[in-house]
């Protein structure tokens, strides 16, 4: 049996499909979500959000939101999110350097604003991190002993 998926941004619907599981960042640690799941809403966190399909995977970057699990349905409404495919490396290690920058001024900068910058420099480091671990062995099948 499967699972329904959507995960969805404020802009955008990022996927919408039929899976077998979805992994995903929640705020209390790494969730994984099966058919015949238990009901669940959970936040979550800033990570990687992995959904398989026979064996492949496709992958998102998240950074927070809400994910529930209703029957054999899993919605996730990411507040920032994208596909592994969209993620332009060179323009997330600019947007790092740029923020490490202003992160350099500290203080004088303002809270507001301080925490924002720690908030993208996040962001981009976990599309570089991202790339450089998935985009290589994008759907790649998933050995029996992982599925497990």
């Amino acid at each position: 049996m499967t699972l329904h998926c959507d995960i969805v941004t404020q802009d955008k619907l990022l996927y919408s499909g039929e899976v077998d599981a979805v992994i995903a960042p929640s705020t209390e640690g790494q969730i994984g979500i099966l058919s015949d799941h238990t009901p669940l809403v959970t936040t979550l966190d800033i990570g990687v959000l992995l959904v398989r399909k026979d064996g492949e995977e496709e992958v998102f970057t998240i950074a927070g939101g809400v994910l529930e699990v209703s029957g054999n349905i899993v919605t996730v409404l990411a507040d920032v999110g994208e596909r592994l495919d969209e993620i332009d490396l060179e323009r997330a290690e600019a947007a790092k350097e740029r923020a490490e920058t202003l992160l350099r001024e500290g203080p004088s900068i303002g809270t507001d604003a301080y925490l924002q910058i720690q908030a993208a420099l996040r962001r981009s480091q976990l599309r570089m991190n991202a790339v450089r671990r998935y985009r290589r062995k994008k759907r790649m099948p998933v050995s029996p002993r992982e599925e497990s």
